[in-house]
């Protein structure tokens, strides 16, 4: 299976797209590893930067109860 930011050709990713990011989280709010979400490293990276800026302003959840 390939990157998912890499079929849509994506070199950014934004990290007000929430609903997308919530895909890469475990229900417990966790980030899912790489081999589990299939990502490639540079856009694992970034999509681990994107959550954590969408957890800071109040985007995401840090955990869920």
């Amino acid at each position: 299976m390939h990157c998912h930011y890499c079929q849509k050709n994506q070199k950014d990713i934004d990290f007000k797209d929430t609903l997308t990011q919530r895909r890469f989280l475990a229900l417990s709010g966790k980030i899912k590893s790489r081999k589990k979400t299939n990502l490639c490293a540079q856009h694992q990276r970034r999509l681990a930067q994107a959550v954590k800026r969408a957890r800071i302003l109040a985007l995401l959840p840090f955990v869920r109860p």
